[in-house]
């Protein structure tokens, strides 16, 4: 059951719109379910609805016109309540006592307070009503409705177990405030998809993703094509700033602003600057610590984020207050992937970032944050630019989607072990829209894997099949090489056999890295991981581009891999053809 509540200053305007068709006659049998004294007029069962309607705005305004200029400007109080989807159709009894509750808990009409304030509830559709009060007292005081919105969600919580409705999740005042009906139905009129408020916000957050100070950050925002206007002190120091999508303009043709804050509450420059001043991660050489220098720079960023992603799982799942700091800066991670994202993809990863947004917000702060390295990553995926067309694009997408989907499941675990529903919730959504993103990028790649898996050697084959079988029981490798899910693992640790590693050590140190048990598919992301540690190209069709590497094999010891567990594995530099050092174009 969800509520929503606004403030206006007409209370005939509003009336006019509750019993009327609808903007799209939507609107089906207006009636009066309940009222302040169970004797209000209404219009929806009278012959001459107009003069009904006429005295129903009387009776509600009596007061106000009473009070004189002691009155609220804007003294409309309207809630609107909706079921959830699936919900069973209450009657209006039962409507009627919803809005008791509801005007109770809010002040607005307390139980037992004779000068309470006059109120009536509207029903024109199955799933909701409108409750419409306005704010003068009997006694001619202004109600006291401090939180109004806080004690409705309450409240809604509460009927919802006792009538056996959907139980949404509570939220904790952290959440980025929604469109009003106003701007849904102005979306609608212009053909928009999303209304200005949301597709604002979501360019808000690209633009801050990575970037190294706030100079980058309003330069994003107008290469974004947004109208910006940042107020500054007399001292020339920026206060604040607005953001107007082009063409949004109000009735008089002005542009509709909003600032920061309105946005989202850690999108106001204040907050912007403190993510800002915990900066960016110095940079290291390529070939040290992102891989190979031949590879594309999109490849090469989204291998070395692999590996911070992994990091970040890891301090998420250590059930630290410390880790939202890393909830942050994924976020982060996430909108950066999605502005460089081809097609096939960007759908369902814009999907998961507007999910996780939700989730980079609570109440709990961490006192020593570092998201440096989350946020390097995101500044790398965004100037190394999309991927697309550039090499490597399936495999090393499909690689940190892998992961990603891993640290939204523990940021899932995070929230809730702190009893953040609806953060929780939304991670759990980011992992749904990643996974189906994975899918999507993965395809083609792990079909070449296969393909090479089944066509090794089967003396070769049975070895690393044996290897598994050792370090993954569970996996249910088949011992008469019928083909299965680990042709692709099998093929992995056979090119980096090749490459120069010791298969066994190298898996070990894969499976050590953190746990795997929330993996949908363990094989899937061991083979990430293991292309990752040992510099395998993410796109399998380049391996077979590569000429093999002689050389002894490279085994670790167990402390060896215990320090090198969280940083991606230096390997011996096969040959490549091309005597300049780069990739062969695919």
């Amino acid at each position: 059951m969800v509520p929503d509540i606004g403030r206006g200053s007409r209370t005939h305007g509003l009336l006019v719109y509750l019993y009327g068709p609808g903007r799209r006659e939507e609107h089906t049998d207006a009636h009066l379910i309940g009222s302040w004294d169970g004797f209000a007029p209404d219009p929806g069962r009278d012959t001459d609805p107009q003069v009904t309607l006429a005295r129903l705005t009387a009776a509600l305004d009596l007061r106000v016109k009473q009070a004189g200029d002691r009155a609220p400007a804007k003294h409309v109080w309207h809630c609107s309540v909706r079921t959830a989807p699936g919900d069973r159709r209450l009657s209006d009894e039962e409507w009627n006592a919803v809005a008791q509750r509801i005007v109770h808990t809010t002040g607005i009409a307390p139980d037992g307070d004779p000068d309470g304030c006059r109120w009536i509830a509207v029903r024109h559709a199955e799933d909701h009503i409108h409750i419409v009060a306005t704010l003068v007292r009997g006694d001619l005081r202004n109600p006291r409705l401090n939180y109004d919105f806080n004690k409705a969600q309450a409240v809604c919580r509460r009927i919802e177990e006792e009538m056996g409705l959907r139980r949404l999740n509570a939220g904790d005042g952290t959440a980025a405030k929604n469109p009003t009906s106003a701007e849904k139905f102005k979306a609608e009129r212009t053909g928009r998809p999303e209304t200005s408020r949301e597709t604002l916000r979501e360019a808000v957050r690209q633009a801050v993703a990575g970037a190294n100070d706030e100079k980058e950050f309003f330069t994003r925002l107008r290469e974004a094509g947004l109208r910006v206007k940042v107020r500054h002190a007399p001292s020339g120091d920026a206060l604040g700033y607005n953001v107007a999508l082009p063409g949004d303009r109000n009735r008089h043709g002005e542009p509709v602003w909003y600032p920061g804050s309105k946005l989202a509450p850690d999108l106001s420059l204040p907050k912007i600057r403190l993510r800002l001043a915990d900066g960016t991660a110095e940079r290291t050489t390529p070939s040290a610590a992102d891989g190979r220098a031949d590879w594309s720079p999109p490849a090469r960023e989204r291998r070395s984020a692999t590996g911070i992603a992994e990091r970040a799982a890891v301090l998420l799942d250590s059930d630290d207050d410390e880790a939202a700091a890393q909830l942050v800066g994924v976020g982060e991670l996430l909108d950066a992937v999605v502005q460089t994202s081809p097609a096939g993809t960007r759908a369902e990863l814009a999907a998961a970032a507007r999910a996780f947004e939700r989730a980079t917000r609570s109440h709990v702060r961490a006192e020593r944050a570092d998201t440096r390295a989350l946020r390097s990553a995101a500044r790398g995926i965004v100037q190394a630019g999309s991927a697309l067309g550039r090499g490597e694009d399936g495999g090393t997408t499909a690689m940190l989607l892998s992961t990603l989907v891993l640290v939204t499941l523990a940021a899932a675990r995070w929230h809730s072990a702190r009893s953040h529903a609806q953060q929780a919730q939304a991670s759990r959504q980011a992992a749904e829209h990643l996974r189906t993103a994975y899918r999507q990028a993965v395809a083609t790649p792990m079909r070449v894997l296969h393909d090479q898996g089944r066509a090794l050697p089967e003396a070769r084959r049975r070895t690393h099949e044996a290897t598994l079988r050792a370090a993954l029981p569970e996996q249910g490798v088949q011992a008469d090489g019928t083909p299965t899910k680990t042709d692709a693992l099998v093929a992995t640790l056979a090119q980096a056999e090749q490459a120069g590693h010791d298969p066994e050590a190298l898996l070990q140190q894969a499976i050590d890295m953190r746990e795997l048990d929330t993996a949908a598919d363990v094989n899937d992301v061991l083979v990430w991981r293991l292309r990752r540690i040992a510099q395998l190209p993410a796109h399998p069709s380049e391996a077979t581009r590569r000429r093999p590497q002689t050389g002894t094999r490279q085994t670790k010891t167990s402390a060896n891999r215990t320090s090198e567990r969280n940083s991606p594995t230096v390997a011996p530099r096969p040959a490549v053809s091309d005597p300049r050092g780069r990739l062969p174009r695919r």
